[in-house]
């Protein structure tokens, strides 16, 4: 027999994700629904470090657990896959990131190290086989496991027998390191997120909905930030223009593909997309029309056709771009900026898109709770009427954000209903 208690957290759990998805769909809710989306503030709440949350898993899920008991959002984003790494990242001897206790302090997130993995040189030989170009060149260079993969053949050219004859090249001793390396990995990857799908069960039961499930990127940012280098990729708009537009495009197709199969797995049908170079200042408008947008387009609408909601983090102020950035499915995304004019974004995508934010990460680490009220009633009240908007922070609650603040922050949608 059904306790009340669970059948009051089952018709939480509906209301809820009905909330969040009539936003999605611009519908007008009861009142607007909020998010709990953070990184290492989990820390500060729970008393402990950065890394601590990053290396024990149960101490993370406590602390999760304790934060949506105590704020009631609507939804939240399960923060063990961009958290809980620590130990398949030294596993792995990852190379793209310094984090707390390995290259950082205990106390300080992530470091991102904006290098140069692939070289100018490197397009047409992405473009013509990306999955070898990644195994036998790009792993090795982002894992000091997996230096053993450059050993490895160009598997395509071998057919018939050769495909008999190319079983020694998995018995090279680099190989065959490399390869138990990545297993002892992907071991505590897989024991990292079958606690994690545990745990988002468990608060689904309780009656809190996941917020997003799979995640994305657009292609410029993809090769901007992991590939090429931010050097490397303003060089290449004027001097691979036709490379790497041919290389965005390839991997689009991969990046949909990717998102398309994460979300068979997952119960949520949001994919996160954090977009980190469209902002105003960084790119012409021209370079935007250009490089960034088409190809992040084909992104957006693969996920859409595929039945997917585009949840897209625009960091930076985008304000200038809103009027390129309209031309897709109404009803089917949701568009988070940062610091971006909300109140004209409502007036510009409100008929389009879902609006997420933007309380700013200033007002919820150094402003009082009666600030954090005002500016979210009137958040509420504006962008907020008719339905479609979602609140939150400009990117979540930030790691040094007061905690009375974030409280005064998730009391407001309860305080000021829909607008």
């Amino acid at each position: 027999m059904t306790s009340d208690v669970d059948y009051d957290a089952k018709e939480l759990y509906a209301e809820r994700h009905k909330r969040v998805q009539d936003a999605i769909s611009l519908k007008e809710t009861d009142r607007v629904p909020s998010v709990f989306y953070s990184m290492f503030w989990y820390a500060k709440y729970g008393g402990v470090t950065c890394r601590d949350i990053m290396y024990d898993y149960d101490k993370l899920s406590a602390i999760v657990r304790k934060v949506l008991n105590d704020f009631q959002p609507d939804s939240f984003s399960l923060p063990h896959p961009i958290i809980a790494l620590g130990p398949s990242m030294e596993a792995m001897d990852y190379k793209q990131l310094e984090w707390p206790g390995h290259g950082t302090d205990p106390n300080v997130s992530y470091q991102f190290l904006d290098k140069e993995y692939m070289s100018a040189k490197e397009y047409e030989e992405y473009i013509f086989d990306p999955t070898g170009f990644y195994l036998t060149k790009y792993l090795p260079r982002i894992s000091g496991v997996c230096e053993g993969f450059g050993k490895l053949p160009s598997f395509p050219g071998h057919y018939y027998i050769q495909s008999v004859l190319g079983a020694r090249y998995f018995s090279n001793p680099a190989v065959v390191e490399s390869f138990q390396a990545m297993a002892r990995a992907g071991d505590e990857m897989q024991a990292m997120l079958s606690k994690a799908m545990a745990f988002a069960r468990e608060m689904g039961d309780a009656g809190f909905p996941l917020a997003q499930g799979a995640s994305a990127i657009s292609p410029f940012d993809y090769f901007a930030d992991y590939f090429r280098g931010s050097k490397g990729v303003m060089m290449d708009m004027y001097r691979k223009a036709d490379l790497f537009l041919e290389a965005m495009d390839k991997a689009a197709v991969f990046i949909v593909r990717s998102a398309v199969a994460q979300s068979e797995r997952q119960p949520c049908k949001t994919v996160f997309i954090p977009v980190h170079w469209a902002f105003d200042g960084l790119m012409s408008e021209d370079h935007f029309k250009t490089f960034f947008w088409p190809p992040f387009k084909k992104v957006i609408l693969g996920l859409i056709d595929a039945g997917l909601n585009p949840l897209l983090l625009w960091e930076g102020d985008c304000t200038s771009r809103m009027e390129l950035i309209g031309d897709i499915p109404a009803g089917k995304a949701i568009y988070w900026f940062e610091r971006g004019d909300l109140f004209k974004a409502k007036e510009i995508l409100g008929n389009v898109t879902c609006l997420r934010g933007n309380v700013p990460p200033s007002l919820l680490n150094t402003g009082t709770p009666e600030e954090v009220d005002e500016y979210c009633k009137t958040l509420i009240q504006v962008v907020g009427k008719g339905g479609g908007f979602i609140l939150d922070g400009g990117i979540g609650v930030p790691d040094e954000a007061l905690i009375e603040n974030v409280k005064a922050m998730f009391d407001a949608t309860h305080k000021y209903g829909n607008g």
